[in-house]
């Protein structure tokens, strides 16, 4: 089934429609390339969106962590059980609730994240390297200067 173009939005010219979604098509297969270049093969996907998210959270509950994740709580509770039996993080009593477990990285699970990043910058790089010119890039440095107004509040 082929999907009709999306409306444009009223008092949005046609380049600013098209734009935005070119940008999101093309952000959404970057990603998942990116994704792809460190993705460890005894990780899945969502375990490895859970190691991450537990580094940039620091200690968190199971339930902050699915909370952040949108997903059940359940389902992070096995996701986390996968991430623990490979040593990635540890579960330590919550001083503030007994009842509950602060989730960490462990050395090995900061050292797994801190590697894919270093793997993904690196493939980055020298695909910029690789595949564009000098002014291809500089135009890219240009291009990402006013797109950083984007992410701006």
């Amino acid at each position: 089934m082929a999907h009709e173009p999306l409306e444009t939005p009223a008092g949005v010219s046609d380049s600013a429609a098209r734009s935005a979604r070119d940008l999101r098509v093309v952000l959404s297969r970057l990603r998942r390339r990116i994704r792809e270049v460190a993705t460890d093969e005894d990780l899945t996907p969502s375990q490895e969106s859970a190691l991450t998210l537990v580094g940039k959270h620091g200690a968190a509950t199971a339930s902050a962590l699915a909370s952040a994740e949108g997903v059940r709580p359940q389902s992070m509770a096995a996701t986390l059980t996968a991430l623990d039996q490979h040593g990635l993080i540890r579960r330590s009593p919550d001083p503030d609730d007994g009842r509950r477990h602060l989730v960490t990285l462990t050395e090995a699970g900061r050292a797994r994240i801190e590697d894919n990043m270093q793997v993904r910058s690196e493939w980055l790089a020298r695909a910029f390297e690789d595949r564009y010119t000098e002014q291809e890039r500089q135009t890219i440095i240009k291009a990402l200067g006013l797109m950083e107004r984007l992410s701006e509040q």
